[in-house]
């Protein structure tokens, strides 16, 4: 059994999709804490970049965050208060158009507009049940079989290296794949006293077809459906493969 787990991210880039599809199960950390980057407050959870004319845009997603330092993930509100109308484009207007312009033209765009134009035509309050939407259809998409669970339904009240030891333990794993560098952070002799085994695996990526210009790596994931469909994102899983794995 191998498990993985990340946080519930806003439209991920491709390598979150690739330590998916190599788990079993896959579990999204909305239990943790709601991390507060350099940037406001803003992180991978309620933003993410696509690629355009004038270089990259971040769609970010506004959440409340006055006096919510310390929430977790699951708890997080957006804030949908541009969605009133007092003359400016609320955000989910904003991340719909920006799809349309900067994607019309792509190969693959009629393929998956039509799921987005439903998402962000949904008013949603929890900023969680909005990535989960999102992260569960890309997945049907690209083939995805593991099981998508939330920490949150597991009753687990530990943290850090702990918890994604109980995790594995809660469904008898013998094996957990970190992402990139993560072990480096990790209390591995919690792991080994479980006798569960740690996979660090990196994920370089390959070039394939982008609009203007020079190739920007790391994108949210729907750049790559866009311009290269599902074949796109198998060559990507394919190239992650082949890469070592370096057991810890």
């Amino acid at each position: 059994m191998i498990i993985s787990c990340h946080q519930p991210n806003y439209i991920p880039w491709t390598g979150y999709f690739c330590k998916m599809k190599e788990s079993d199960i896959f579990v999204l950390l909305d239990s943790v804490q709601f991390p507060r980057g350099v940037c406001k407050g803003t992180s991978w959870v309620n933003r993410n970049r696509i690629k355009t004319s004038n270089g990259e845009l971040w769609l970010s997603v506004p959440v409340k965050k006055k006096g919510r330092g310390l929430q977790s993930i699951k708890d997080v509100e957006i804030n949908n208060d541009t969605d009133l109308p007092d003359g400016k484009a609320g955000w989910r207007k904003k991340h719909f158009l920006s799809l349309w312009h900067f994607y019309k033209k792509a190969p693959y765009f009629n393929e998956y507009i039509d799921f987005f134009n439903h998402i962000y035509n949904t008013h949603w309050d929890k900023l969680v049940d909005l990535n989960i939407a999102i992260i569960k259809q890309i997945s049907i998409w690209l083939d995805i079989k593991a099981q998508i669970i939330c920490s949150s339904e597991l009753g687990l009240n530990t943290n850090k290296t702990q918890l994604l030891a109980d995790i594995c333990n809660y469904f008898k794993a013998d094996t957990y794949i970190a992402g990139a560098g993560g072990s480096k952070y990790m209390d591995l002799t919690i792991f080994e006293n479980s006798k569960i085994k740690v996979r660090d695996y990196r994920f370089g990526g390959i070039p394939y077809p982008q609009f203007w210009g020079k190739f920007v790596p790391n994108l949210s994931v729907v750049d790559i459906l866009f311009n290269c469909g599902k074949k796109g994102f198998e060559m990507q899983f394919s190239s992650w493969q082949e890469r070592e794995v370096e057991s810890l």
